[in-house]
């Protein structure tokens, strides 16, 4: 018999509905039902793509004997983090004050009352490298709940108080921008960086797209040839190594070594989305057609794997398929020389695959095997980029015969957001139009299923939608709905961006600084979370910042700048100190003391004249950019166009930023003088 979760929208939910373990979702029945009994909640939260969930589902979530212990003294309840982001980021800072760190699966005990008492993130079945196992945990959790009720009821309202108190502290206080904390957050990530194999930390090394943005905005400001060299060294490791699906494009989530060559296999949607703008800025930058090529491999990836029939981007690609995980993606000399016939050979050595298998039994694809750096071999010549691309074909045809890794069919607002914003930004740099048709695609299924009456909700799937939205998809949403309208001037997603921002200051805002991750009318929990570090995704606060920041270019609105100067002063320092974490922050702060320039572009469409400034807005195409097009005698609701649109003179651009506007622009040349940094 299935339990409770056979009736939610969750994939990750329904790959639990038929353990012998009486789930619940997380809900008022569930809270009741442990209020009622006076038993202790067992809170499970994962993601449908994460291989150590699907690891502990195995081996104690589909154990009769675990499930008995469970389903007599706890409340199993099970959430999906992409679903409920709420919790997972209030339960994860507990588990963190509890043990020291975090991660998921996330195994967390709470009280009737939904206080969090004791937890850790996987636990094994037979007690190995310093961990219980799952069924000491539980006894001991059981013992305790009956033997020393009042210390457990007593140390989860301790750690309740503390959470309360952690977010009450919300935002240092801060005094103006100061630039020169833009110089430390740059002196702070060349410190940090691995001269060695490009990037930060590790391992587990994770990409961080964020800070190479900053790297390449640094180089863009001041002319640091250093900021460029890492940002390009980061970025060539990455695409290189084994994290980057060399067959069939696209980012797996971070690899496991310092080196970049054994990759965690799940693909996320959100992974994509930030990855492709990092690559597409530094191709703006240095001209380097090796990130170009990565940008494309990776947004057809998403076009190919992600896109659904209805326009909505999937969420993520599991890690495991076949049995194991990363099986899809690993290749053997044999199958190299067998599906590949005489490039076997050629591939082989590229590639780096020999006779020794590298994991699980297999070789991962990687361009950087020949050499100890993360500068990886030297670039392909044109004959070799076309002789790899038509290896690629074949493995990518090959490899299609093989079990797929299954796909979370979930639509997440925030993400498809981000995404949006790369595929159209792709679209308008790469002048592809069939990437501007995918982004069309997705941003009409946003406008339709996702955003409701100025709010947005957090997730589609099969036609039911899921919960209200949370701050980080009205953020994400107004973001990739603004760039969208970059590129096809559709004022209905200019209308939406505002309308979603309106929404983070009525139901958000935190008149301190910043934004809770949950509305003014969201569901009441142990405490209100308001994130301010990236993680993994960008900081809704801070992308918030950055949106509201174009919004202020294109209507001078007072509104949104008084809504991010608390937030912008005050996290900045602790940005500067710690960049790879803050880094969604840095990007608004530049926009702040740099300026956001936007273009009034004014023609008839298909004028010559016209389309030729348009190009050149959208070879600029950065991101303290904006641009808005109008046809004169057509009213609009933008208010950088509304009187400029109401004169009949020829096409021309005017640049303005601030209340400052320069003379009208009628040549490339004029406006492309009026647009440099």
């Amino acid at each position: 018999m299935p339990n409770a979760l056979i009736d939610s929208a969750s994939p990750y939910l329904l790959q639990h509905a038929h353990n012998p373990i009486e789930w619940m979702p997380w809900g008022e029945a569930a809270l009741r039902k442990a209020r009622d009994e006076q038993r202790p909640i067992f809170l499970s939260i994962g993601y449908a793509a994460c291989h150590w969930c699907h690891v502990m589902a195995h081996e104690s979530f589909e154990d009769p004997a675990v499930a008995e212990v469970l389903n007599r003294h706890f409340v199993p309840v099970k959430v999906d983090r992409e679903e409920r982001p709420d919790l997972d980021a209030i339960y994860m800072d507990a588990v963190v004050a509890l043990t020291g760190q975090g991660g998921w699966p996330l195994s967390v005990f709470l009280t009737p009352d939904g206080d969090p008492f004791h937890g850790g993130t996987y636990f094994p079945p037979q007690p190995r490298h310093g961990l219980p196992s799952f069924r000491q945990v539980l006894a001991a959790v059981v013992e305790a709940w009956r033997t020393r009720r009042a210390q457990v009821l007593q140390s989860g309202e301790a750690l309740r108080t503390a959470l309360g108190k952690s977010v009450a502290a919300g935002l240092p206080r801060g005094s103006p921008l100061d630039p020169a904390l833009m110089s430390s957050a740059l002196e702070n990530l060349l410190k940090g960086f691995d001269l060695e194999w490009g990037g930060w930390g590790g391992p587990p090394k994770f990409p961080q797209p964020l800070a190479i943005e900053f790297l390449l905005r640094r180089h863009r400001r001041t002319g640091d040839r250093l900021a460029l060299d890492l940002a390009a060294r980061a970025l060539r490791a990455m695409s290189r190594g084994g994290m980057f699906d060399q067959a069939g494009g696209g980012f797996h989530r971070y690899a496991t070594d310092r080196a970049w060559h054994v990759p965690h296999f799940e693909k996320m949607l959100y992974d994509q989305a930030l990855l492709v703008r990092a690559y597409l800025r530094a191709w703006q930058e240095s001209g380097d057609d090796e990130f170009r090529r990565t940008a494309e491999a990776t947004l057809d990836f998403v076009v190919r794997d992600l896109m659904l029939p209805d326009g909505g981007m999937a969420s993520s690609l599991d890690a495991d398929s076949g049995g194991g995980e990363g099986r899809y993606y690993l290749w053997s000399k044999d199958a190299l020389l067998r599906e590949l016939g005489g490039e076997g050979e050629w591939a082989m050595e590229l590639y780096g695959v020999g006779d020794r298998p590298i994991f699980e039994g297999g070789s991962i694809l990687r361009l950087s095997h020949t050499v100890e750096q993360a500068t990886g071999p030297q670039p392909l010549s044109p004959a070799e980029v076309a002789r790899l691309q038509a290896v690629n074909t074949r493995l990518l045809a090959a490899r299609a015969s093989r079990e797929r890794p299954a796909l979370d069919d979930k639509v997440v607002a925030a993400w498809n957001g981000l995404m949006l914003a790369a595929l159209t930004l792709g679209a308008r740099m790469l002048g592809r139009g069939d990437l501007a048709e995918a982004a069309d695609r997705c941003a009409q299924f946003l406008m339709v299923n996702l955003v409701r009456d100025g709010s947005a909700r957090r997730a589609w799937r099969a036609g039911r939608m899921v919960d209200s939205g949370f701050a980080e998809d009205h953020a994400g949403l107004a973001f990739g709905l603004l760039e969208h309208y970059q590129t096809t001037f559709d004022e209905r997603y200019f209308t939406a961006a505002v309308a979603l921002c309106d929404s983070l200051l009525r139901e958000f805002q935190r008149l301190e600084g910043g934004f809770f991750d949950t509305g003014a009318r969201h569901e009441r929990l142990v405490a209100r979370p308001l994130t301010l570090h990236d993680a993994p995704t960008p900081s809704a606060s801070a992308l918030a910042c950055a949106v509201m920041l174009r919004l202020y270019a294109m209507d001078g609105n007072p509104r949104w700048i008084e809504s991010i100067e608390a937030g912008l002063s005050g996290v900045l320092p602790q940005a500067a100190q710690n960049p790879t974490a803050y880094a969604q922050w840095l990007l608004a702060a530049d926009d702040r003391i740099a300026g956001v320039k936007a273009v009034a572009l004014v023609g008839q469409a298909g004028d010559r004249g016209l389309e030729t400034l348009r190009a050149e807005v959208a070879r600029a195409s950065w991101p303290e950019v904006v641009a808005a097009w109008g046809r004169p005698g057509v009213s609009t609701d933008v208010p950088l166009l509304a009187e400029r649109v109401t004169l009949d003179l020829p096409p021309r651009a005017y640049v303005c930023m601030g209340m400052t506007c320069k003379l009208p622009a009628e040549s490339v040349e004029t406006l492309r003088e009026q647009l440099a940094p």
